[in-house]
This record gives structure tokens, sequence and C-alpha cells, in this order.
């Protein structure tokens, strides 16, 4: 009994990080069709964040994690200026170029603040119990400050005007230029936004994680298998396959060692695309 409130738990935390991360990924994706594989390299980018927050004196998690999105959505905001706008009409170049954008991240990283791990210290310390059940506290401070992040998304993207115009260049780009949106800056925008989503997800994940240069690519799999089984184009199917990715990962662990874990993870996301290539949540096209 234990065992199962523990992973329960742990599947709630991994869900609600792979969803924070995926969001951005998504909405990306259903705005230009853009498959950025730099994606993950944001989430790396917001723990370094922290990190050198804390080299340079700043208070260590908390100054860290509030820039952790402006930093890192204006180095999204960036790329997507330089490089990324001129390739939209392009899909095999954009894969090409935001793979070489993942590498060119990756190795400055390293090159600037080295491959060694770095471990950053939680804010909170201790346990509380749930069901006569220790469990930490900063977990629950990380589904707690996600789930509240997730909830202003979804009240970004479906009630304010700001969504309704992103939905609107979605749903047909042409449209909503001839009615005055500036589509370029909903692209930017809504670049910059998933950047600074998955630079928070890193900054929240620093203090339990080794922080290194490749952590990215450990979420890489889950982040994109989230996105496509959940449904493209539809938020709410950005929760349904984060929580997928996120449970199967979290009571499969329980259960096996964590490679034979991932691998019937990737099994499961595959046959859910198999079986619902539209998503859980998708329509059929």
């Amino acid at each position: 009994m234990d065992l199962l409130i523990v992973t329960t738990l742990n599947a709630i935390s991994i869900s609600t990080i792979i969803i924070l991360i995926s969001l951005g990924l998504a909405v990306i994706f259903g705005l230009r069709g853009i498959v950025n594989l730099a994606h993950t390299e944001f989430f790396m980018l917001g723990a370094y964040v922290v990190v050198v927050s804390d080299n340079i004196g700043l208070p260590v998690f908390w100054a860290g994690l509030a820039l952790s999105p402006i930093v890192v959505g204006a180095i999204g905001w960036g790329i997507e200026r330089s490089l990324i706008r001129f390739l939209y009409e392009r899909p095999i170049e954009a894969l090409l170029g935001t793979w070489g954008v993942s590498l060119i991240l990756r190795e400055g990283v390293k090159l600037t603040l080295g491959p060694q791990q770095r471990y950053t210290m939680q804010p909170f310390s201790g346990s509380v119990a749930i069901l006569g059940v220790e469990y930490p506290i900063y977990r629950f401070f990380i589904i707690f400050v996600t789930l509240l992040v997730i909830s202003g998304m979804i009240y970004l993207f479906l009630r304010t005007d700001f969504g309704l115009r992103t939905r609107a260049v979605i749903s047909n780009r042409e449209m909503a230029s001839a009615v005055g949106i500036s589509t370029s800056v909903i692209d930017q925008t809504i670049f910059a936004l998933g950047a600074g989503l998955a630079g928070f997800a890193g900054a929240m994940m620093s203090p339990v994680v080794a922080v290194n240069p490749n952590m990215g690519l450990e979420y890489f799999t889950q982040t994109f298998f989230a996105v496509i089984i959940g449904g493209v184009n539809n938020i709410f199917g950005v929760l349904a396959g984060g929580t997928i990715i996120g449970s199967g990962q979290a009571y499969l662990s329980a259960a096996f060692r964590p490679v034979v874990a991932q691998i019937l993870v990737l099994l499961l996301a595959i046959l859910v695309v198999r079986l619902r290539p539209q998503g859980v949540i998708g329509r059929p096209s």
C-alpha cells in the first residue's frame, strides 16, 4: 500500500512536469507545424539559469526560478527571429535547423559552463505524511506550482483575447491575417512562451535532478510522445498525453528496472498512436 501511494504521487509529479514542457511544444507545432527538436534544450537552459544564479551569488533557487522563463523565453524569441521564421514553410529544413540549434545549445553550455554535473539546493527540506507515507515537501511544491502554471496557460489560451487570436491563427492563418491579426507577432510570442515554459520546468526540476548539458535528452522522447498521443492542436490532448506518459513511467518503474520501464512506455506510446493516430483527444481527420 505504501509503495502504491508513493508511486501515485511520483506519477502526478512526473506527469505535471512533462505536461509543462509539452504545452509549448504542442502550441508551436499546432501553430506552424514546426517540430522543434531543440525544445528540451530549453528545459536544460532553465536548469542552468538556477546554477548560474547560484554562481553569481543570487538567492540560489528563487532568483533562478523567477529568471528562468524570462531568460529562456528571450533566447527562444531570438532563435525564432534569427532562424525559425525563415523555415516555417520548409519542414525538412526546419527539422534540420532545430536539430542544429539543439547541438549548438548543448555544446555551448559545455564550453561555457563545463560538461560536469551540477547540483542545486532544494528550497524546502523535510517531508509530510500522506496516508502514513512520508513524501518530500519539495515534490508537493513542484506539483502545486506546475498545476497553477498549467491552469494559467489553459486560461490564457481559452479565455483571453490573445488566446482567441492564437487559436484563430492556428485554425486559419490566411483568414486571421485578413481580419488584422499580426501572425508574425503571434508566431514569435508563442515560440518565446513555449521556450519559457520549458525553461521554467527545468528550473523547477533543478534541485531534484543532476543538471548537465545532456539532461534535455532524457525528456526528449517523453515530451514528443506526450504531444503525439494526446492529439496536436488540442491543449487538453497535451494534458492527457502527459498524464499517460508520466503515469506509465512511474508505475512501470516501480515494477521493472528504469530502462525496461522506459522501453515499455515507448511501446505503450507506439500502441496508442497505432490505434488512435489522431491522439486520444484529437478528432479523426
